[in-house]
């Protein structure tokens, strides 16, 4: 008897017990409903504007004004690729090649910096550790363009100007990779590891390069990712420094040649098509490294 009155009330529990769980699963059902409007609506809000730029980079002058904004005409894209690469001896190819350099160099010395600012703080006691560190943290709040009009009369004290290191140098400074990396540095490298390297005779120099920074490597991604994709698209700094086109990066380039659309009307396609084939090397990082990154991120919710 007792068997079976307790069976009975395991029973009358479980039943009680049924529409509570069935009410969970119709809010988590609006719940995820809602979450993917949302994320449809905010796809739709961001990838817009690139439907539009890769529909009006395959149409001619006379269809851009013409047919719908938002669907092909005629195909005109290789055309005007041709037309781009060739416009005044393939300036456009040099504005890219620019980018590349100041991009690509400026993020890689970044995060190298980045990485070493932020693994000294995390790891070594010194005085003035806490107060280095907000510093640095203030610099996060800064925006660059507030910096422009100082470095600019730094660098003409030191006739630096229009020259490639007055768009490279200050690429290389990047607090808030100093904070990314402190706080992934402080929570992925154990001391453990640190002695350990110390023990078997390695400097800290090298146990900085063989140890922490393959510990440390999804915030290097992130960091690289995040200073190349603002190195690249970089405007007001280069705006100020730069008056050789020779040492344009592509955003101030394709800026000169939009101002002048109203002079020259033909060179409105040449505009969208670079517009176009400026935003496909941040395309390409981006997919390269997002296995590296996602892969990190993983790691980290494991642990």
């Amino acid at each position: 008897m007792t068997v079976s009155t307790d069976t009975r009330a395991l029973r009358t529990q479980g039943v009680k017990k049924r529409p509570a769980r069935d009410g969970g699963i119709r809010e988590s059902a609006v719940s995820r409903t809602v979450a993917m409007a949302v994320m449809i609506v905010a796809t739709l809000y961001f990838l817009t504007p690139l439907w539009w730029l890769l529909v009006a980079s395959t149409k001619t002058r006379g269809d851009f004004t013409t047919t719908n904004p938002l669907w092909f005409a005629d195909f005109a894209l290789f055309d005007n690729i041709a037309a781009l690469v060739t416009y005044r001896d393939g300036v456009f190819l040099q504005w890219l090649g620019n980018s590349a350099l100041y991009a690509g160099v400026g993020a890689l010395l970044a995060t190298l910096i980045a990485a070493m600012a932020g693994y000294a703080i995390a790891k070594y006691t010194f005085r003035g550790r806490e107060t280095l560190f907000n510093v640095i943290l203030g610099g996060v709040l800064v925006p660059a363009t507030a910096l422009a009009l100082p470095l600019f009369l730094l660098f003409s004290q030191a006739g630096a100007t229009n020259t490639i290191w007055a768009v490279l140098l200050p690429s290389l400074v990047s607090p808030f990779g100093v904070y990314l990396s402190r706080i992934y540095a402080a929570a992925s490298v154990p001391d453990e590891i640190i002695e350990a390297a110390r023990i078997d005779g390695a400097g800290e120099v090298r146990t900085f390069f063989t140890v922490a920074t393959r510990l440390m490597a999804p915030a290097l991604v992130t960091i690289f990712l995040f200073q190349f994709v603002a190195i690249w698209n970089n405007f007001f700094l280069p705006l100020i420094m730069l008056r050789d086109e020779n040492l344009f990066p592509v955003t101030l380039g394709l800026y000169v040649w939009n101002t002048q659309v109203s002079q020259i009307p033909d060179i409105r396609a040449l505009v969208v098509i670079g517009s176009l084939l400026s935003i496909i090397p941040l395309i390409v990082t981006f997919l390269a490294l997002q296995r590296f990154w996602q892969s990190g991120l993983a790691n980290g919710g494991l642990k």
